[in-house]
């Protein structure tokens, strides 16, 4: 049997295509004039100057860079290139975000807790049984085994999304004891290509010592992996599948994933660093990453704390939902109150030295932070990623600065160089 198909259905439906995907490569921030929103344009052109010296002596082979002030992209330009075999860098490339990632899934986190799905200060153990009774590390001793002592009191859903739960960070973590038993455990970081899920991992993780008692101190930790793992619980879906259907859809970030859809697959930057002769060449695997993530493998593995790779649009439509106040383009992802929440220190003093607090999913600058000079005012939320990126936005001034690179072991300067220029640009 043959089918005819009418000339204006096949039209129509061509037009859908096309349409549908133009909607998945929209960007969502208009470009506007630098000088009409308050930012000097002739002051923006040293970040400029910035990435050309930077690529000129070898620090980073490529750089993206973006400026976002009221809503409006007012810089977004690329340099470089995006590969050891000096394939141009485009503004639209993708990067392994890393620990930007944890921004997104503690979104997420939240979204549940506006539902009532859960209580901050619940210790996870009513959720993920095997964290009950937390030990904390005494010593390690020479065949590998630990001693521990009960810790002081349990761990809480708001001390793994403000890294104060003891939890460590494998192969990262800066204390070579707790590299050596997360190594010996099995535990799986973030950069895998190996056929392992999160129910497999962070109950494994749970039965671990711990670094201090809960609530003690800060060191940086898995425990944003816990909380994704939370999420596939209460919300009864894979991390991945929540995540896009109650953020990076409404956000209309298409290019935002933990594994790239073949299609998107060839705008992946690679991981370089540098060799012996001082030549930027393709990073090899190490105990962390596989460069391979996230385009083969298993593709099981959701990393709560550092999965995801992006673009850097689709992380400046993220930022601008929270300057917002939990709505972008209509979508309404977090009320006011919660965003208000999510921006405040959620650990007391532990910073205070640093004029920082952390909150829900942010390092959060504080009056003295501020005043220090290139942090930007007050409440200006900020953090980065494992293969070199960074971020930050300012609630006061409306302004959000990214800049996204893809190394490792890399002694650039740009991050503090791009932000002084950034809030040195404000002209009014």
């Amino acid at each position: 049997m043959k089918f005819k198909i009418h000339k204006y259905a096949f039209y129509g439906a061509l037009f859908f295509c096309l349409n549908l995907a133009a909607q998945q490569n929209q960007i969502l921030l208009p470009t506007a004039n630098p000088d009409k929103e308050g930012m000097s344009a002739q002051h923006l052109s040293y970040i400029d100057s910035m990435a050309v010296s930077a690529i000129k002596n070898n620090k980073i082979p490529g750089i993206v860079a973006l400026v976002a002030r009221n809503g409006k992209l007012v810089y977004h330009k690329a340099f470089g290139t995006s590969t050891s075999d000096n394939k141009e860098l485009k503004k639209d490339a993708i990067f392994r975000i890393a620990s930007q990632t944890k921004a997104i899934t503690s979104t997420g986190a939240m979204i549940l807790w506006e539902r009532g799905k859960f209580q901050l200060d619940d210790p996870i153990s009513k959720y993920i049984p095997e964290f009950k009774d937390a030990q904390v590390l005494d010593s390690l001793l020479p065949d590998g085994s630990y001693t521990t002592y009960p810790a002081s009191n349990p761990i809480t859903i708001r001390h793994l999304l403000t890294h104060t739960s003891g939890i460590g960070y494998g192969s990262i973590d800066s204390d070579p004891r707790f590299r050596k038993i997360y190594a010996d455990a099995g535990i799986i970081d973030g950069f895998t290509t190996k056929p392992v899920t999160l129910a497999e991992n962070e109950p494994k993780l749970a039965k671990l010592p711990l670094h201090h008692n809960p609530g003690e101190n800060w060191v940086y930790s898995e425990g944003v992996d816990v909380v994704g793992y939370l999420i596939e619980l209460l919300s009864g879906q894979p991390l991945d599948e929540f995540l896009r259907k109650e953020v990076l859809d409404p956000l209309g970030m298409h290019d935002t994933w933990f594994y790239l859809p073949k299609a998107k697959q060839d705008r992946l930057v690679a991981i370089q660093s540098l060799d012996e002769n001082n030549n930027w060449v393709d990073a090899k695997a190490t105990d962390f990453f596989e460069p391979d993530y996230p385009i083969k493998g298993a593709k099981t593995f959701f990393a709560g704390g550092a999965g995801l790779s992006s673009t850097i649009t689709d992380y400046a439509q993220f930022l601008q939902m929270y300057l917002n106040g939990g709505t972008l383009n209509g979508k309404r992802i977090l009320s006011p109150s919660t965003v208000a929440v999510i921006l405040s220190n959620q650990m007391g003093d532990i910073w205070a030295d640093q004029g920082a607090g952390h909150g829900l999913a942010f390092k959060v600058i504080e009056e003295a932070g501020s005043k220090k000079g290139g942090q930007g005012s007050a409440g200006t939320f900020e953090w980065g990623g494992y293969f070199n990126t960074q971020y930050f936005a300012d609630p006061v001034e409306n302004i959000i600065g990214i800049i996204m690179k893809q190394t490792v072991n890399a002694k650039d300067e740009t991050p503090w160089k791009f932000r002084n220029i950034v809030f040195s640009s404000i002209a009014n």
